[in-house]
């Protein structure tokens, strides 16, 4: 199971801001679209992440004007990706490593998508009932 497959079966629609858009502006989109994060790219190249962890800390570290500061200053970069080959449980193991929940796709040095963890767990569930509904089958046929 690769990464391609999550991304065959959910589209590779992404959206994205740009690193001068500001995190008032990454907020609405978020809210708007009820994503937890978007890639920062600039042309084909992805930046970072932005999250809404990011925007939790900056408040946290009590940046109460942090809505009008560019996205490219409150990020999380270099946004750590995968490839389209990458093995799903690969993907699993980075984002349970690093504490993150959203990698973009990166294909010949550009993003063709974006998964998260959901993306990811929800895929390896599927193909866990399905290979025991295949067992179930094979058991009966016996």
């Amino acid at each position: 199971m690769t990464i391609a497959a999550i991304l065959r079966g959910k589209g590779h629609e992404t959206i994205v801001v740009a690193p001068r858009d500001t995190v008032r502006q990454a907020v609405a989109l978020l809210a708007e679209r009820r994503i937890g994060a978007v890639p920062v790219v600039d042309g084909e190249r992805v930046l970072g992440v932005f999250s809404e962890r990011d925007l939790i800390y900056c408040l946290k570290a009590g940046d109460t004007g942090v809505l009008d500061r560019p996205v490219q200053d409150v990020m999380t970069a270099p946004a750590l990706t995968v490839s389209p080959d990458d093995p799903v449980m690969g993907a699993l193991s980075l984002m349970t490593r690093r504490r993150i929940r959203h990698l973009p796709v990166i294909a010949e040095g550009r993003m063709i998508g974006l998964v998260s963890i959901g993306d990811l767990v929800k895929y390896r569930i599927e193909r866990v009932e399905a290979d025991a509904a295949a067992m179930r089958d094979y058991i009966q046929q016996v």
